[in-house]
């Protein structure tokens, strides 16, 4: 094993250890401590099978927490990225070191993502409610986007490289970055992860530890800004956990393929409805908040 990815996993088990302490820090302060219920380990099963065959999971979590109102939409992207950290670590476990792509560009791609979770995290952790629904509104159109423009063939399919370097190093770590401050925001890395990197010229294979390496270490840094503020669902985030894990050692060790793009097109149907539904919260956020802002006055004159 090279001394990067020696660096790698001592950071991901580092991570993994201070993510439990954090979980355990913040369980007597919840006042949600249900335990989960079957249909939060569905989705959690479902998505993250999903997230290991690399179509990604975020978007249809929230869509599925949107549509069947699971989850407050201000708590949304602390459920997702607590739920789903450590799935996430089992997937980085099992693809990191089985995909032989350039270890230098490993960490520091991994890393910039990372560092920018931490950024990312401590702003959303006090964003109000209504400016979490544009948020989440928006990252789901594009993220139907992504996925239709997928399905037709309009994305690049990607090179033959397995590193990169010069100027397109430089890119794909400073992209990094801010893809792991949008997840924070519940803004899934994977697609955009992908697509910077095929854009590049690397091979599309080379994604899988990239994109699965930066989300094990981004999500249990993002998760200790969400454990300090306690804006996530305890008990959806158990579920999530529990039949994320599952999901995930299903998809690697059992199913190993499937049609993605019959599954993709599934997805986008799911992903514009609830994106419509998640605006449109916010829109009626912004009427009430309006309405209550013109009757207060009147009010104040009558009691005048």
């Amino acid at each position: 094993m090279t001394a990067p990815l020696v660096v790698f996993y001592s950071a991901l088990c580092l991570a993994g250890i201070a993510f439990i302490a954090g979980a355990i820090r913040a369980a007597p302060h919840r006042l949600d401590r249900r335990g989960p219920t079957p249909a939060e380990i569905v989705v959690g099963f479902v998505t993250a099978f999903l997230d290991a065959l690399g179509i990604g999971s975020f978007a249809q979590m929230t869509a599925v927490f949107k549509l069947r109102r699971m989850v407050a939409d201000e708590l949304i992207p602390g459920t997702l990225n607590v739920g789903s950290t450590p799935s996430a670590i089992v997937e980085a476990v099992l693809f990191v070191g089985a995909i032989l792509v350039d270890p230098v560009l490993l960490i520091a791609t991994v890393g910039s993502a990372a560092a920018g979770a931490w950024f990312g995290a401590g702003i959303v952790a006090r964003l109000p409610r209504r400016a979490i629904q544009i948020i989440m509104g928006i990252a789901l159109l594009i993220a139907g986007s992504v996925f239709t423009a997928m399905n037709l063939g309009k994305l690049p399919g990607g090179g033959v490289a397995m590193s990169l370097v010069g100027w397109k190093f430089g890119l794909a770590v400073s992209i990094n970055f801010v893809l792991g401050a949008l997840m924070s925001a519940g803004i899934g890395l994977y697609a955009p992860c992908m697509i910077t990197l095929a854009l590049l010229g690397m091979h599309p294979i080379a994604a899988f530890p990239i994109m699965m390496g930066a989300c094990a270490l981004v999500q249990p840094i993002a998760s200790f800004r969400f454990f300090e503020s306690g804006k996530f669902a305890w008990g959806t985030s158990i579920g999530l956990t529990v039949g994320g894990v599952v999901g995930v050692l299903v998809a690697v060790y059992i199913v190993k393929s499937m049609p993605l793009t019959a599954l993709r097109w599934l997805v986008i149907v799911v992903i514009a409805y609830a994106a419509v539904a998640m605006l449109r919260s916010a829109a009626t956020s912004a009427g009430a908040a309006r309405a209550v802002s013109i009757v207060r006055p009147a009010d104040r004159e009558r009691s005048a």
